[in-house]
């Protein structure tokens, strides 16, 4: 298999990245939104959503490898599968891709935005938010999360020895694959902290939220606002750090 491109990488992480976030934030704002038509449809639609957002992206971007998450990208560095030159070219255009999407998910919802009776609660749609909020433990979960999903990619037969790409016959299926993951973390370790598991899909959206003109909108509660970052890059690092250990077991 070539290498992967810079130019491969910019382009695809950042479209492959929004939307990813286009279409996760989108299945929160139509559960969260009262004008809309799927309003309070529950946590397992959001899962849902969420992981076939994870299979859009990725089957979209799968030319860059579909990392789409500085987690996956860091954690497939360490396992020696992505170039590390290459790691801040990727990390940047996930979280330009995932700015993106989140502005695009307010403009598709803009009305609905506007007539909503809580706009003190649209936070959610965009980044995540613990239930019981503990840093230290908000964080232990997020580095769980985080770890399942990133040691399931290094450890599944469909990535290439030759980078972190997907190289299957039907490369769909793969993509499907990690969808699934992502679903039963949300169903089973996402209560908790919301499942942010990705600090691009966090970051990026809760400060492209900072600049949307969404009156009366909610704290951007930015005191929590590394968890999701540092918990999911810790669980990335050390899901590297064990493909290493045991990929000759």
């Amino acid at each position: 298999m070539s290498a992967i491109s810079d130019g491969q990488i910019w382009l695809w992480e950042i479209i492959g990245t929004a939307v990813l976030i286009l279409l996760g934030a989108g299945v929160v704002a139509g559960n969260n939104l009262v004008k809309s038509g799927f309003h309070n449809s529950g946590g397992l639609f959001i899962n849902f959503g969420w992981g076939l957002a994870v299979f859009a992206g990725a089957s979209i971007a799968w030319q860059s490898g579909a990392h789409l998450n500085p987690a996956v990208t860091l954690g497939l560095a360490i396992a020696d599968k992505t170039p590390w030159s290459q790691v801040p070219i990727y990390i940047c255009a996930q979280m330009i891709g995932a700015f993106i999407g989140a502005m695009l998910c307010y403009a598709a919802y803009k009305k609905n935005f506007d007539a909503d009776p809580h706009p003190e609660d649209t936070r959610g749609i965009f980044c995540t938010g613990p239930q019981v909020k503990n840093y230290f433990w908000n964080t232990v979960t997020e580095v769980i999360g985080t770890f399942v999903l990133v040691f399931w990619i290094l450890r599944s037969p469909a990535i290439s020895q030759n980078g972190g790409t997907l190289d299957l016959g039907n490369s769909g299926l793969g993509y499907a694959g990690v969808a699934f993951v992502v679903l039963v973390i949300g169903n089973s370790l996402g209560g908790p902290t919301g499942y942010a598991i990705n600090p691009a899909r966090d970051l990026a959206p809760r400060i492209a939220y900072a600049l949307m003109p969404i009156k009366g909108k909610g704290s951007l509660e930015w005191n929590y606002a590394w968890v999701p970052v540092v918990g999911p890059i810790i669980g990335g690092a050390l899901a590297g750090g064990l493909f290493l250990l045991t990929q000759n077991v």
